[in-house]
Formats: structure tokens, C-alpha cells, sequence
């Protein structure tokens, strides 16, 4: 089954840095499709930064510059460094993984059954 478990959120004051990751298993690592979301104050999640296979990092536009993914494929490991947080970051952030076919939701369902796993989520507070 696949498993992916999210560390690294809290709450810090605007301007300040968090490192978010995610560690996965029972599934093929190398070269998988992996992502990050979030649920703000709505209902549905929002892609924050994803991998394709293939490709350099995607990014939402309000993240570009501020926020880093990065993976470690000998840990099963996926971070997202966000820096110069603003209180608009505020959410439940996600990880997740997809099938290689087809492509990344902008906006979609939580934990929508889609995508091949989610984790169980981290909250990142943005606040003075």
C-alpha cells in the first residue's frame, strides 16, 4: 500500500522559513510522480509544487521564488522549503503521488482518490 507521511509544519510569524517533508513507501520511489497541495480556509486543495517524471519542479504562481521542492530518492524522501511565508500560506499542506498518465490538478477534491496515496497532512500557521 502506499504511505507517504508529512513532517515539519508550525506556525511561525510572516517572513519566516519552514522545511516540510515527506517520506514515502510501498511504492516505487525513483522517478515518481510526487506533489504537494494545500487546504486553505475552502474545501478543496490547491497544488502548491509538483513533480513529473521528467521534468524540473512546478510551482503554483503563489509560490514561485518563495518556495523550493526537492527530492531524495535514496530516502524515499520529498521536501518542500518554504521561505518568506506569508499569512496566505495558512493550510493543511498535503503530499501526494499520481499515476504517471495525465496531469496535475490545479484545484481538486482532499485526499481526492485519483491520485494514488495522500498523506494524513501538516498544518503550517502563518501569523504575527
Amino acid at each position: 500500500d502506499v504511505q507517504l507521511v508529512e513532517s515539519g509544519g508550525g506556525s511561525v510569524q510572516p517572513g519566516g522559513s519552514l522545511r516540510l517533508s515527506c517520506t514515502a513507501s510501498g511504492f516505487n520511489f525513483d522517478g515518481a510522480d510526487m506533489g504537494w497541495y494545500r487546504q486553505g480556509s475552502g474545501n478543496e486543495c490547491e497544488l502548491v509544487s509538483t513533480f513529473k517524471r521528467g521534468r524540473a519542479p512546478n510551482y503554483a504562481d503563489s509560490v514561485k521564488g518563495r518556495f523550493t521542492l526537492s527530492r531524495d530518492n535514496a530516502n524515499n524522501t520529498v521536501y518542500l522549503q518554504m521561505n518568506d511565508l506569508k499569512p496566505e500560506d495558512t493550510a493543511v499542506y498535503y503530499c501526494t503521488t499520481k499515476p504517471h498518465y495525465g496531469g496535475w490538478h490545479r484545484v481538486l477534491t482532499c485526499r481526492n482518490s485519483e491520485y494514488l496515496g495522500w498523506g494524513q497532512g501538516t498544518q503550517v500557521t502563518v501569523s504575527l
